[in-house]
């Protein structure tokens, strides 16, 4: 089957879809992204996605392609179109086509809006988590509003490259005073001897992830202690537990920091326990 993307206003096959040679997003990287999970046939944590989506957009000037509602009909139809079960809906808007300026084209030019869905093979996905991953550290060189879901995503390619590379799955940014930032595409999370959940606050320096979020209301849920503050490489390689969360990787626990082995080389109790609680407290939108 075909895989379907959606183009401003058109479901076309995915070979076939294109956007301007002049659109903002290609030349500037001027414009922004969220990825759902699709679980069961169910959009995951959509409401937190589209608000994160709404905040991106007001912060770069950026207008609604199109009311929050048609763009709802949207994913589901693409979704529905690619026949995805399980994998994830990933859409974007961009400022839009004009002339190459760097300054803005005029306010009433259409936003692009892409979506595309795939599915992923959950077996596959299950049985990588159960392995666990390892994760590479490198210095955080992206620009300071990285609280903006942009597809400015360079210095995140280049920092997963450089952990493929190195055999690892995940990078993990630092800062020049040695404490973690995020992951190239994840946030990061340590577990420490008393059994705290630990990750950066997300009030600068990280992307506010939505599988974070939900995930500290399952601490909360579940009477789990969550402490939002910095953490060093050093403390994360000492640490009982590490994993990651994303839309695209849930929960999944982190065996590996560089050349430190954590515990005993296997996931964590604890990540594996939350990352099969998750879906209890995220939301389901059909």
């Amino acid at each position: 089957m075909s895989r379907i993307a959606y183009v401003n206003g058109l479901y076309t096959p995915l070979r076939d879809a294109s956007v301007h040679i002049e659109d903002r997003g290609f030349q500037f990287a001027d414009g922004v992204y969220e990825v759902c999970e699709i679980f069961g046939g169910k959009i995951i944590d959509e409401t937190r996605h589209l608000a994160r989506l709404k905040r991106s957009l007001s912060e770069l000037g950026i207008r609604m392609p199109v009311e929050e509602g048609a763009l709802k009909v949207i994913l589901r139809e693409t979704v529905r179109r690619n026949r995805v079960r399980n994998g994830l809906v990933y859409f974007q808007v961009t400022r839009g086509s004009a002339r190459r300026d760097f300054v803005f084209p005029a306010a009433d030019t259409p936003p692009t809006l892409v979506v595309i869905a795939r599915p992923v093979d959950r077996a596959k996905v299950e049985a990588g988590a159960a392995a666990g991953i390892s994760v590479i550290t490198v210095p955080d060189n992206r620009w300071e509003r990285v609280d903006i879901k942009t597809t400015g995503l360079l210095p995140n390619s280049l920092a997963r490259q450089k952990a493929k590379l190195q055999g690892a799955r995940e990078a993990w940014f630092f800062d020049e005073d040695g404490y973690v930032t995020e992951g190239a595409a994840s946030n990061a999370w340590i577990v420490t001897k008393e059994n705290t959940l630990v990750t950066r606050p997300a009030e600068s320096g990280i992307l506010r992830g939505i599988t974070r979020t939900t995930l500290i209301d399952l601490a909360k849920r579940d009477n789990l202690i969550v402490s939002e503050r910095p953490f060093t490489v050093a403390e994360a390689k000492a640490a009982r537990e590490a994993f990651i969360t994303a839309a695209t990787a849930v929960i999944t626990p982190v065996i590996r920091i560089d050349d430190i082995v954590l515990g005993d080389g296997k996931p964590g109790a604890l990540a594996i326990k939350l990352r099969a609680h998750f879906h209890s407290v995220a939301e389901h939108s059909a």
